[in-house]
């Protein structure tokens, strides 16, 4: 065992820990307490694995799994940013690329470079496997705040356009799950539990 090496390992993973200490926006299924980074990216996970027919594209499988895993390590440092947060939107690439220089570089320089070129990736959204790891990023809140009949959307106070704007991307993933996510989109409309936006 190459002990310096280990000891790189074990620090990257008692880091990952701390992920299952930033609270989202976002409330388990039932109208439970709000779920966690790591619970997020454990179930993005799974869905991708249960969910991979119906991707536009051939994607590695495995590689989009990690994908999943580690996108939103970089949140220990930067914290959450909520999806509708305009604010706290301008500044979060800056925060977590600070965040990703730190965290990833626990790693023995190898496993640095393939984790930060997963997350790289993921943010760029322009390969296969990105394309799908966020149809799930965008998906599994959609079906957790549709199974809690919309009370973060409500609470939020979210509006039409600001969902359409963040789901538009479902589409280069997984066209099938777009059109899914549409209808449970207008239905949220009807029922109230998206506002309408004001005309201009």
């Amino acid at each position: 065992m190459d002990r310096k090496r280990f000891k790189k390992q074990v620090a990257f993973i008692l880091e990952a820990d701390k992920e299952k200490n930033i609270l989202r926006q976002t409330h388990l299924s039932g109208h439970g307490r709000r779920e966690n980074d790591a619970e997020h990216a454990w179930h993005m996970a799974m869905m991708i694995y249960l969910l991979k027919e119906y991707a536009n594209a051939e994607f590695d499988l495995a590689k989009t799994m990690m994908m999943a895993l580690i996108h939103d390590i970089v949140e220990i440092d930067a914290g959450d940013t909520y999806a509708y947060d305009t604010a706290g939107l301008a500044t979060q690439a800056e925060r977590e690329e600070k965040a990703a220089e730190r965290i990833f570089g626990l790693l023995p320089d190898d496993q640095r470079d393939e984790l930060r070129g997963l997350f790289e990736e993921f943010e760029a959204n322009e390969t296969p496997e990105a394309r799908f790891a966020h149809v799930m990023d965008n998906f599994q809140p959609l079906l957790l705040n549709n199974a809690n009949d919309g009370g973060d959307w409500r609470a939020h106070r979210v509006s039409r356009s600001q969902v359409w704007g963040r789901q538009a991307k479902t589409e280069l993933g997984s066209a099938e799950i777009w059109e899914y996510t549409r209808g449970l989109i207008e239905e949220n409309i009807r029922k109230g539990n998206i506002k309408e936006d004001k005309p201009v």
